[in-house]
């Protein structure tokens, strides 16, 4: 059975009207100081979802990233906006929609919803929630595509190669792997007329930009790189061979047919969309254009780093600061994919486990950025070893126990109030120092999108606070050193209200639970989207 975070009786809230000494934690800024300088806003965004089926752990997976940079910034002083949705044209919603006896849009809406429901399920801070049907998406794409056409960047000619309908994606015969493309995905010979974007003007803008700011990784940048080696060829960015997409702006074509804008241009677009594109007044782009931050799977790096950058260069319009690539979840050794067929439900594990052991689990468990197999029993014994507690068996777990031993012994021994502190040991001023000191590494660790390293700092903090606790045993000085015992408590608590804050951005209802029984507001940050 996976344990949540043990909790005193009501009794045991240490509420701050009767605390000696009120703990005051901040909503919001709670890590910023009252005379720190305002910090720059944070654009965050996952990848749009294709609508082509249900949603599985791998968005979770990057959404989960995505919100716990949002709250880490939130609470760190930054104004966020933090951005999803779903990317809903293109041939192979069209495809899906057919099989399913609906048609694209309402196939689209229904499919939408899905993603959206993982929202409160995860507690996700979402600020927007986009999608590629609106009015407003729409506008901003054929905005995007005139500013090509303005650029001298696009070309009207004739496509013919392989095309995968599952990966959205052209490929060369070169990258062919068995006949299939390089994701195993079948392809098809396609033939028909389309607008290019002249992609090949960019390439040596493109390696500058990669060598100048290598935001993405030493690996991910060196396959970008390696990627553009011998060349990029134009990107066909229309087809004419289906209907279901943003319909090419501007006067008829020369070929007499109508064309809709390749699923990715369109898709990537939503980036400025969410912020008032093609208004590049608006308040929200000025805020928070460039992105500070795109978050994708690795599958995808090729779009993001390559092509949306290009896009953007011919725009005249900034690039974003930053694009970090992850790894897959894998199923026994194998990528889960909806094609596949071995994805992980993540309504059922949420339903089955709660959001907080969940996303502890998926941020914890694996370096971020590689690779990870997926385990429901490793997902128990993780979050059993870190953040449960349960005083029948004994065994003595980090963040459960901790607040479990400290709150409790308070509330009997001085009455849920905040002890007065005597003088401070050298154990006791170490284990405060490093309280303090773990905010600028948990800072380091987000900014580095070492997000594992988080969870693993907060998780050491509460082993620390435990190891202190079985050598103070204030239990045993309750008689013979009350002062002593109430220092020790007094410690105890301050280290908490760190854990109970810095908790908040990976595991959110712990914190914010902590906090409560720590008498303090909680300073859970959360939109509605």
């Amino acid at each position: 059975m996976l344990l949540g975070l043990a909790s005193p009786s009501r009794g045991a809230s240490l509420a701050a009207a009767r605390a000696s000494r009120a703990l005051r934690v901040r909503s919001g800024r709670a890590f910023a100081s009252a005379s720190a300088v305002a910090k720059e806003p944070r654009f965050i965004t996952t990848p749009i979802y294709y609508v082509n089926g249900q949603p599985h752990i791998g968005h979770v997976y990057t959404s989960l990233a995505c919100d716990v940079v949002a709250r880490f910034s939130r609470l760190d002083g930054h104004k966020v906006l933090f951005l999803t949705g779903t990317d809903e044209h293109g041939q192979k919603v069209e495809q899906s929609a057919c099989k399913a006896g609906e048609s694209p849009q309402d196939f689209a809406d229904r499919v939408s919803d899905t993603f959206r429901a993982l929202l409160p399920l995860y507690d996700f801070s979402v600020d927007q929630f986009i999608r590629t049907t609106e009015a407003r998406h729409k506008e901003a794409a054929a905005a995007l595509w005139s500013a090509l056409v303005e650029s001298g960047d696009l070309y009207l000619g004739a496509y013919e190669g392989w095309y995968s309908v599952r990966d959205e994606c052209f490929y060369t015969e070169e990258e062919l792997v068995d006949g299939n493309a390089p994701t195993g995905a079948e392809v098809e010979w396609v033939a028909e007329s389309s607008y290019f974007f002249r992609l090949s003007r960019y390439r040596q803008r493109l390696e500058e930009h990669l060598l100048a700011k290598p935001t993405l990784g030493v690996s991910r940048c060196l396959s970008v790189l390696a990627f553009m080696r011998d060349g990029l060829r134009d990107l066909s960015v229309s087809r004419t061979t289906f209907t279901w997409g943003v319909p090419v702006p501007g006067p008829p074509p020369p070929d007499g047919l109508s064309h809709v804008m390749y699923v990715w241009l369109d898709a990537l677009t939503n980036y400025l969309t969410a912020l008032g594109y093609p208004d590049t007044e608006a308040a929200d782009f000025r805020s928070f254009w460039p992105a500070s931050l795109h978050v994708v799977g690795k599958d995808i790096l090729r779009f993001h780093a390559i092509y949306w950058p290009a896009f953007l260069m011919a725009a005249g319009l900034p690039l974003p600061k930053r694009l970090f690539a992850h790894g897959w979840w894998m199923n026994e050794g194998e990528k889960m994919s909806k094609s596949v067929g071995n994805v992980v439900d993540p309504v059922a594990l949420v339903q089955r486990y709660g959001p907080d052991p969940v996303r502890h689990f998926l941020l914890s468990d694996v370096t971020f950025g590689a690779d990870g197999d997926f385990s429901e029993k490793k997902l128990v014994e993780s979050s059993n070893a870190k953040l449960a507690n349960e005083p029948r068996s004994g065994i003595r777990l980090p963040l459960g126990n901790l607040a479990y031993r400290t709150l409790s012994f308070t509330q009997k021994q001085c009455g849920g109030a905040v002890p007065a502190p005597d003088a401070f040991s050298e154990d006791d001023l170490q284990l405060l120092a490093e309280a303090a000191a773990l905010l600028p590494q948990l800072r380091t660790h987000v900014d580095s999108m070492a997000l594992h390293r988080y969870s693993q700092g907060v998780s050491g903090l509460a082993s620390a606070a435990n190891r202190y606790i079985d050598v103070q045993a204030p239990w045993a000085l309750k008689k013979s050193e009350p002062a002593r015992m109430r220092t020790v408590l007094y410690v105890l608590i301050e280290v908490l209200r760190h854990l109970a804050l810095y908790s908040q951005p990976v595991t959110p209802r712990i914190g914010a639970a902590l906090l409560e029984q720590l008498g303090a507001r909680s300073s859970r940050d959360t939109a509605e989207a």
